[in-house]
């Protein structure tokens, strides 16, 4: 039975990852801190870590990895307005804790690093789909700092023979996302408003779009990144479900009663071309928006 570890696996993707994995037969150690994530979300036949990798030393986070397979580095600061408020907590959280991830992984003689990147790195690009090629220009410091941890990734893997993947993600959505606090995603938010019988509310025009990806497809494509034997030198890799919809569109899937206000600087587009980890890791994502609504949200009005 191979050892695996999740980091941040309280929390929305991780706690699912974990699940998943332990499904298949994996021996699973998920580390967190619990200041995002929720012990509720830890699977009981998971063994639990409670632990903020900031403050571990190096030697104490080695002994945590020891005999481990594959790191599944979930854990993060998220989504991009609390990095513009913080951005030197969320530097500490992305960049620190990534780096003494990678040192203790090589110390330890992990095989192999799966790094939850985001595609926030693309920042407003006007390619699209937008390909892994493409350059780079981040537009917060999260961006910037989830830009950081692939070149981490990919510099072990050439430096030092750590076997690392960066699976850049878009817009997740899917069972135990946080509807509330700084974390929520739009999805997440539009949810509770619906149960409070509020308006959603729309920032800017709505008319932004972006390419939504189920959670599930993520812990999917998670999980070929570690059995495969096409990636592990630094490969980067698109984990979007390549369609994407405006916000607005979102919305009137959930409710007629809209508001508008805030306004922020974000991507006006976001969609993914998905070749590469088809290609490579032979992903195919399954999940369909509209639906998942439909019966995940809607039905709760």
């Amino acid at each position: 039975m191979k050892h695996v570890v999740v980091t941040g696996g309280a929390g929305f993707i991780g706690s699912n990852l974990t699940d998943e994995l332990l499904k298949r037969g994996y021996k699973v150690t998920v580390i967190d801190n619990l200041s995002t994530g929720k012990r509720e979300n830890v699977n009981a036949d998971a063994t639990f870590v409670y632990g903020d990798i900031r403050l571990m030393s190096h030697d104490l986070l080695v002994l945590q990895l020891a005999g481990v397979d594959t790191i599944f580095h979930c854990a993060a600061f998220p989504r991009v307005q609390p990095s513009i408020q913080d951005p030197v907590t969320s530097n500490k959280a992305n960049v620190d804790v990534t780096l003494k991830i990678l040192m203790a992984a090589r110390d330890a003689n992990v095989r192999r690093v799966v790094y939850s990147a985001s595609s926030s790195a693309y920042g407003d690009t006007n390619i699209f789909p937008t390909h892994e090629d493409v350059k780079t220009c981040p537009m917060s410091p999260y961006g910037l700092q989830k830009l950081i941890g692939e070149e981490y990734c990919r510099l072990f893997s050439m430096l030092y023979g750590l076997e690392t993947v960066s699976l850049r993600y878009f817009n997740v959505y899917g069972e135990r996302m946080a509807d509330e606090g700084a974390y929520c995603t739009v999805i997440g938010i539009f949810s509770k408003q619906l149960k409070q019988g509020a308006p959603l509310s729309i920032t800017n025009d709505g008319s932004q779009r972006r390419d939504f990806t189920y959670v599930g497809d993520v812990v999917e494509a998670n999980i070929l990144a570690m059995l495969s034997d096409n990636v592990g030198t630094g490969d980067i890799i698109n984990i979007g479900h390549g369609k994407n919809y405006s916000v607005n569109e979102v919305a009137n899937m959930i409710s007629t009663k809209k508001t508008y206000g805030e306004t922020r600087i974000e991507p006006s587009i976001t969609l993914a071309d998905n070749t590469k980890a088809r290609t490579l890791l032979g992903w195919d994502p399954k999940g369909d928006l509209p639906t998942w609504i439909s019966n995940n949200i809607k039905g709760t009005k």
